[in-house]
């Protein structure tokens, strides 16, 4: 029965162990802020066809962040979100309109370069990080997770800027942020032909099973103190700017 609600050519093993793989990589995020999201982009890109990567990934992520958005809604920064939301359509836009194949390499390397200089570089000015800020980086990111998906950490980086070492606030924030910019891609990949109705019975177990680990994330969360997130965080993004340069250089 369950084979009824996989697409061609995906194994109940497989989607089951994708299935796994949203609940942990949502409680990844959820109580440490960055990472699910780029381990389970690399998780699919190792078990499901090129042209489901982006489109599947993004669908995932959209109910994960969403339900983070719930648990966490009193944590929100309203006001970034009110600035990255115009970004989001802008980008979003732009990308539906290219739709270019942009050179994998040198977005990943300027990703991980951007990531590691908002980490470990100088504090960025603080007018950088207000209204005109935030809405060129919602821009600028939804555009390119329409391509290459893997924007999130460097979205982690530019909102830990702003919330400083306020846990619950990054983590919540970044969560209502990153809703919006998964948002886009059932449009964009709907009008360009993705065949969501295939997909549709895996991208839902996803989602509960991210929703799960997303509860299991929170509640991991409150144990943590901000110092602690605050280290594990950067360390986090550091990894994944070096695997992103890995990438690049690996080809």
């Amino acid at each position: 029965m369950i084979e009824n609600l996989l697409p061609p050519d995906l194994s109940p093993l497989v989607a089951t162990g994708l299935v796994i793989a949203a609940a942990f990589t949502s409680m990844l995020t959820a109580s440490l802020g960055v990472g699910g999201g780029v381990v389970l982009l690399a998780l699919l890109a190792l078990t499901v066809p090129a042209s489901a990567i982006i489109p599947v990934h993004g669908m995932v992520q959209m109910g994960s962040n969403v339900s983070r958005t719930l648990l966490m809604w009193r944590h929100i920064d309203l006001r970034v979100i009110g600035y990255f939301l115009p970004g989001v359509l802008l980008g979003a836009s732009l990308a539906s309109v290219v739709l270019v194949q942009l050179p994998v390499t040198v977005v990943q390397l300027a990703i991980a370069g951007f990531i590691l200089l908002l980490v470990w570089g100088p504090a960025v000015p603080r007018q950088a990080l207000g209204p005109v800020g935030t809405f060129l980086a919602a821009t600028g990111t939804t555009f390119l997770s329409l391509f290459v998906g893997a924007t999130g950490p460097l979205v982690a980086a530019f909102i830990k800027q702003q919330q400083g070492h306020d846990r619950f606030a990054t983590v919540a924030t970044f969560a209502a942020a990153m809703s919006l910019q998964h948002a886009p891609k059932a449009v964009v990949y709907g009008f360009a032909g993705f065949a969501f109705k295939e997909w549709l019975g895996v991208i839902l177990l996803m989602i509960v099973a991210a929703s799960v680990g997303t509860w299991v994330g929170v509640n991991l969360l409150s144990r943590l103190s901000d110092r602690r997130f605050t280290r594990v965080f950067n360390v986090l993004l550091t990894l994944l700017a070096l695997r992103l340069i890995w990438e690049a250089l690996s080809g």
